[in-house]
């Protein structure tokens, strides 16, 4: 359970920290300020302030984001009646406005704020030391920054450099770079689960005999012998091979093996197995791999590309009238199945984790508000009417959007439950 614990920790780390990294990337290559990158959720644990980031590690470790400024999750900043202290740099402008009771600025002017503008003009005003006889008004650095309630330092965010201050070219690829991280990902994961194999499956009739406990290597079969017949069913590829094997258990069945250009039959009994109640063969061989390293980078490719398609097939079969939460899974589900994936060692880890990004890519894809895909959705939108929506049509698109996730959340979760931990 601990092992599978830290597995899953590190695991949806590397997933969210890769995704988030890809907007990150590319909205500051847009000129777009990106106010903090955390990594997890909740309470912060650590911070540093970097070239105009707030760099933050938080206390759970699932999840993280990154808050560009002018987006819609990037929060109202200071309220009127707000008490901040203001501390000045040499040219009489703010450079820091604290409003956190946890952080102390020396030397800082408190004030009780009433106005502020620190988008256009940068400007903040209030009453200054308690006197409500004097409205004071400062002018704020472009650069300043503001501690918030919880203590965390961010710079502020003047219109310049909003997320839609950015041209709309770069606004799309910024939405489209976290999908585009989760797919290099895969790419990667399934590049080095082909070196941690020791090289790639061809597919192909061709077998290798596993080394203990085989029925196949107590009959002669070697490795790279083509098992082209069973029981007088041709079998072209693995897949042909597997299936036939796998409807004898515990019966003795006839092989055609191919060794050069020799051909021979032999007899042999496939032990049984069973998996949810039905029995099936096995014989002990596995596929013959290809280990050239360019078959192993080449796989990064061709895997994602598979899966990918396999995905995108078993998402349609869902849309199209054949829907059942059964086909979800979230967080349980894919803690469920991280126990299932570290049993079988790195490998294991390696193939769930490039089938969690290629997931996490495509359902971020899909044209749903809130997503990725729904905001690439209105980049497109925009367009077209070569103007952008009003900010209050792009707001109710996405609460209702977010209200749409939050409900089948619940609804997934609560069935995952129902699935491992209640039947």
């Amino acid at each position: 359970m601990i092992l599978t614990i830290i597995v899953f920790i590190i695991v949806f780390g590397i997933l969210v920290t890769v995704h988030e990294f890809g907007h990150f990337y590319f909205a500051k290559r847009s000129g777009i300020l990106v106010r903090e990158f955390s990594i997890g959720m909740g309470s912060k644990i650590f911070a540093t302030h970097k070239n105009g980031t707030t760099y933050t590690i938080r206390l759970l470790p699932v999840g993280g984001y990154v808050r560009m400024a002018g987006a819609q999750d990037d929060e109202e900043e200071i309220q009127p009646g707000t008490p901040v202290s203001l501390f000045l740099n040499g040219d009489e402008k703010v450079s820091r406005i604290n409003t956190s009771k946890k952080t102390a600025l020396f030397n800082g002017i408190p004030m009780q704020v009433t106005a502020t503008d620190l988008e256009d003009d940068l400007w903040i005003e209030g009453y200054e030391n308690g006197d409500e006889s004097t409205l004071k008004r400062y002018p704020v650095d472009h650069d300043a920054t503001i501690i918030e309630a919880d203590g965390t330092e961010i710079q502020i965010a003047p219109r310049d450099v909003q997320f839609q201050s950015a041209s709309l070219g770069h606004r799309l690829m910024t939405n489209f770079a976290g999908p585009m991280n989760n797919i290099i990902l895969a790419i990667v994961a399934f590049m080095l689960l082909a070196f941690v194999q020791g090289g790639v499956g061809t597919g192909s009739n061709q077998v290798t005999p596993t080394p203990t406990n085989s029925v196949a290597k107590e009959a002669g079969i070697k490795s790279g012998d083509r098992i082209t017949a069973v029981n007088g069913h041709k079998t072209a590829n693995w897949a042909d091979l597997t299936k036939q094997i796998q409807k004898n258990p515990d019966k003795k069945t006839t092989m055609t093996i191919q060794r050069g250009n020799q051909k021979k039959q032999i007899t042999v009994t496939p032990d049984k197995k069973t998996s949810n109640g039905k029995a099936y063969g096995v014989i002990g061989v596995t596929e013959h791999l290809d280990t050239s390293f360019g078959a192993k980078v080449l796989s990064g490719f061709t895997q994602t590309w598979s899966m990918t398609l396999q995905l995108l097939s078993a998402l349609w079969v869902m849309v199209s009238g054949h829907f059942s939460l059964n086909d979800l899974g979230g967080p349980v589900a894919i803690f469920a199945t991280t126990s299932q994936a570290t049993q079988m060692g790195l490998a294991g880890v390696l193939n769930f984790l490039a089938f969690l990004s290629i997931n996490l890519a495509i359902v971020n894809l899909i044209p749903i508000p809130a997503l990725d895909g729904g905001k690439i959705l209105l980049n497109i939108i925009e367009g077209i009417r070569r103007k952008p929506l009003s900010e209050k049509v792009e707001t109710i698109i996405t609460l209702v959007g977010v209200a749409i996730l939050v409900i089948l959340m619940v609804l997934v979760t609560w069935n995952d439950i129902e699935r491992y931990f209640i039947r």
